[in-house]
C-alpha cells in the first residue's frame, strides 16, 4: 500500500464527541473525487482525449502548465486508494467516469478496457462495504464531439444518452446511485462565457446554449435509465449552489443578488425541479440569441422526476448594484449590473469565504422553496497550503475545523426537518485542480507529486473517528 502508517487515531475534541451522534443510522460519510482530477493514464487501454487534455496542452491555460497527464495514477493505484478509503471507513465513494475511456470518439466504439476498469473498482469497493457513488459526468467531454460543437450541439445530448446508457448497462447491476451531471454552471459558464475552464470559449450565446444542453441531457439520461429497470436505483443532478448575500437592503443590491441567485441556483433548480426557467435567464437568453436553443417539450424533458438532488457547497456570494464596484465576471452573462463584494474573512486557500452558516441556509432554503427528493451533499470541503511536517504527518487543523463546521451545518438542517442523506467531502486526495493545476490542495490524504505516497492527514484521522462515532450512534 503507497500510504504511510497512520499513528493511533486521536479522540474527537471534546467538541466534536456528539457530532456523529446527531446524524441517522445508515446515513453515507464518504468522499468524492472526478476522474481526470486523479486517474492519469490519458492514453493508455484505449482512452481517447479529453476537452481537458486539450486545455491543459494549449500553451497559458493551466498554471505553470501542468496537466492531467499523470494526475494522482489512481488508474493504476486504485487498489491501495480502495484500501485507503477502508482504512478511513469510508461509507461511500463518489467518483465519475471518464467519457472518452469508455467511447474514445464520444459517439461510437465501446471500448471494454474502459469498462471493465470501472467494474473492477465498482467491486472493489463494494468487497470493502463502501457504497458506489457514479458521476457520469465531470466535464471531461470527448474532444470528438467538441470538434463537432460539444455542448452548443444539441446533438451531444443524443451522445451522452448513449453513454450513460453504456456505463449503466455495465455497471447497473451494482450501482444503485447514479448522478449525471457535475456543475453544470461550470460546465457552460466557466467553459464557453468566461474560458476559465475546457474548452476554453467566451461567448456568452454559447454559454447559454451550452446551459441548456447539459440540462436536456440530464433529463433524457434519467429517463433512459429509469426505463430500464435495473432495481431500485436513485438518479440526480448535482449543481454548486452558493448562498448570496446582498450588500444591503436597497433595491439595487437586492436585484444584484437575485440575479446571481437565478444564474447561480435557480437556473438548474427550477428546471429539474419545477419545470420552468426563471423569467430573467428567458430574457437573456433572448438578448444573446440563444433562446432558440429551447424547443418545445425541453422542460419536460429536462424535469424529468429525481430521486435524489446532489448538492455542491463550498461558499457564498456577496454582491452589490455595480454602480459602487467593478462589474461580474463573464461567467455570468447577463449580469453587468452585479459587482462582487471581497469575500469575507476568514477563507480557504482559494480565497473562499468560509461561511458554514450558509450551508445550513441553503438547506433550509431548498426545503422550502421546493418539493424535493433526498439530498446528498456531494462535494464540500477547502483547500489549504497543507504540508508533511518533520514528524511526517500534515496538520492541517484548519481543514478539519472547516468539515466539523460544514457537518455541524448539515446536522442543524436535519434537526430542522431536511432530509439530507449523506456527506462526501471533497476531496479525497489531493489531485489535479483543473486550471489551478496541483498547487490547490483539498484533500484529507495528502498525495506527494514526486512520489505519489499517499499520507492521511489530520483532517483525514479525524474523519475517521467521527465515522466510527457515527457507527455506534
Amino acid at each position: 500500500m503507497s500510504a504511510k502508517a497512520p499513528p493511533d487515531p486521536s479522540p474527537l475534541p471534546e467538541r466534536d464527541g456528539r457530532l456523529g451522534h446527531r446524524f441517522p443510522t445508515g446515513f453515507l460519510f464518504g468522499a468524492a473525487t472526478s476522474s481526470f482530477q486523479i486517474e492519469g493514464a490519458v492514453d493508455r487501454d484505449g482512452r481517447g482525449p479529453s476537452i481537458w487534455d486539450t486545455f491543459c496542452h494549449t500553451p497559458g491555460r493551466v498554471a505553470r502548465g501542468e496537466t492531467g497527464d499523470t494526475a494522482v495514477e489512481h488508474y493504476d493505484r486504485w487498489r491501495d486508494d480502495v484500501a485507503l478509503m477502508a482504512d478511513l471507513g469510508l461509507r461511500a465513494y463518489r467518483f465519475s467516469i471518464s467519457w472518452p475511456r469508455i467511447l474514445p470518439d464520444g459517439d461510437g466504439t465501446v471500448e471494454p478496457r474502459g469498462l471493465a476498469f470501472y467494474s473492477r473498482l465498482v467491486d472493489a469497493l463494494i468487497d470493502a462495504g463502501i457504497e458506489p457513488v457514479v458521476t457520469l459526468y465531470h466535464w471531461d467531454l470527448p474532444q470528438p464531439l467538441q470538434d463537432r460543437g460539444g455542448w452548443v450541439n444539441r446533438d451531444t445530448v443524443g451522445a451522452f444518452v448513449r453513454y450513460a446508457h453504456t456505463v449503466h448497462a455495465e455497471l447497473g447491476d451494482r450501482v444503485t446511485y447514479w448522478t449525471t451531471i457535475n456543475e453544470p454552471w461550470c460546465a457552460a459558464f466557466l467553459g464557453h462565457a468566461s474560458g476559465e475552464h475546457a474548452p476554453g470559449m467566451t461567448d456568452p450565446r454559447a454559454a447559454l446554449r451550452a446551459a441548456h444542453h447539459l440540462l436536456l441531457a440530464h433529463g433524457d439520461a434519467v429517463r433512459d435509465l429509469r426505463e430500464a429497470g435495473r432495481g431500485e436505483h436513485r438518479f440526480g443532478l448535482v449543481p454548486n449552489l452558493y448562498g448570496v448575500v446582498p450588500a444591503s437592503g436597497a433595491a439595487g443590491d437586492l436585484r444584484a443578488a437575485e440575479t446571481i441567485d437565478v444564474l447561480q441556483n435557480r437556473l438548474w433548480l427550477d428546471a429539474t425541479l419545477l419545470g420552468t426557467y426563471p423569467d430573467e435567464v428567458l430574457q437573456i437568453a433572448e438578448r444573446f440569441r440563444a433562446a432558440d436553443a429551447i424547443h418545445d417539450g425541453d422542460l419536460d424533458r429536462i424535469s424529468a422526476p429525481l430521486d435524489l438532488l446532489g448538492v455542491n457547497y463550498y461558499s457564498q456570494h456577496h454582491v452589490r448594484e455595480a454602480a459602487h464596484g467593478s462589474p461580474a465576471p463573464p461567467s455570468f452573462p447577463g449580469a453587468e449590473h452585479v459587482a462582487f463584494d471581497p469575500p469575507p474573512a476568514p477563507r480557504t486557500a482559494m480565497g473562499w469565504s468560509i461561511e458554514p452558516g450558509g450551508l445550513r441556509e441553503l438547506l433550509l432554503r431548498l426545503h422550502d422553496a421546493y418539493e424535493l427528493p433526498p439530498i446528498v451533499i456531494c462535494e464540500n470541503g477547502a483547500a489549504f497550503d497543507d504540508e508533511v511536517a518533520p514528524d511526517g504527518q500534515v496538520h492541517d487543523a484548519a481543514r478539519q475545523r472547516f468539515i466539523a463546521d460544514h457537518l455541524g451545518a448539515v446536522a442543524e438542517a436535519l434537526d430542522a426537518g431536511v432530509d439530507v442523506r449523506g456527506y462526501l467531502v471533497w476531496s479525497l486526495l489531493d489531485n489535479f485542480e483543473w486550471a489551478y493545476g496541483y498547487a490547490k490542495r483539498f484533500g484529507i490524504v495528502h498525495v506527494d507529486p514526486a512520489t505519489q505516497t499517499r499520507t492521511i492527514k489530520q483532517s483525514g484521522h479525524w474523519y475517521r473517528a467521527l465515522i466510527a462515532t457515527a457507527n455506534t450512534s
